[in-house]
């Protein structure tokens, strides 16, 4: 193990212009990756040192020009540094791998791979023709949000219309309703990071020591949080995916009360059938 003066000695070589600043800079991160236990990194291994070091250099860089002998050696300079800045790289990291762990914990549902959509068991060709076609038109309109482009594809040879022209249908819904469903999109996505920072809250709240002022500050920032995420979620059960019957009517070019009383009927001949034994509103058994 070398000897603490032998960054004076360096200094020296430096200031004597026997070294240039970064064959200088290379040799106090040497000196300090040989003599660890010397700066308190008592715990780190090579790999991580080189980090850490990696990370310090811009301050090292600037501590050796502002450096001035005021009594203290340009060793005990250096360690002074590096202690401290060593405590705020091991806060960060802690902080980094909290949230890191908090994100991929909040994610991982969405990343599960998603199973493959089931087969339909009857080819197109084999649809019935529903018994209401225009309630069924009606219905596909008010839930555009979730008709896709194989369902369109389905479903218009059985209500008698081209699937071009039910298309262009769902498509003006679509454009009239483009303004609400990128409200909702959006309130999504700040739902999802309102809860990622809940979760990070929560684990820097399990590793801090309770009691102290810190934990109150993270309990607190928490506890708003997760209010101002329940009010979120409470904002997005308020915003339906659905159209409008006003919506549908405009589309259609027919007076609201007509949609009004056709979905109205659907919807209480869908309450009359046996759950067991409901088929979709409008078609065939």
């Amino acid at each position: 193990m070398q000897k603490s003066l032998s960054l004076n000695e360096l200094l020296n070589q430096y200031a004597q212009g026997k070294v240039s600043k970064k064959a200088f800079e290379g040799q106090i991160f040497t000196f300090i990756l040989e003599n660890r236990r010397h700066f308190h990194l008592f715990t780190w291994d090579k790999d991580t040192c080189v980090d850490f070091l990696c990370w310090l250099y811009p301050r090292m860089s600037r501590a050796i020009d502002t450096y001035h002998d005021m009594g203290a050696s340009f060793d005990a300079y250096i360690a002074s540094l590096v202690y401290w800045s060593a405590r705020e790289y091991r806060s960060q990291q802690a902080a980094h791998d909290l949230t890191e762990y908090a994100f991929w914990e909040a994610r991982a549902a969405d990343m599960n791979p998603c199973e493959n959509e089931p087969a339909y068991l009857e080819p197109l060709s084999a649809i019935k023709p529903v018994s209401n076609p225009r309630q069924t038109l009606m219905l596909l309109l008010k839930s555009y949000f979730f008709v896709s482009e194989d369902h369109i594809s389905r479903i218009a040879p059985a209500i008698g219309i081209e699937k071009a022209q039910l298309q262009r249908l769902i498509d003006e819904v679509r454009r009239r309703r483009l303004e609400r469903d990128e409200e909702i999109r959006g309130l999504n996505e700040r739902i999802q990071c309102q809860y990622y920072r809940c979760m990070v809250f929560k684990k820097k709240l399990e590793v801090t020591l309770e009691g102290t002022a810190k934990y109150e500050k993270i309990k607190g920032q928490m506890e708003r949080g997760q209010v101002r995420y329940n009010a979120m979620r409470k904002r997005l059960a308020g915003m339906s995916h659905y159209a409008t019957n006003r919506e549908v009517a405009e589309v259609l070019g027919i007076p609201k009360g007509t949609v009004d009383s056709s979905l109205y009927a659907i919807k209480q001949k869908n309450k009359a059938v046996p759950r067991d034994h409901a088929s979709p509103a409008g078609v065939n058994a």
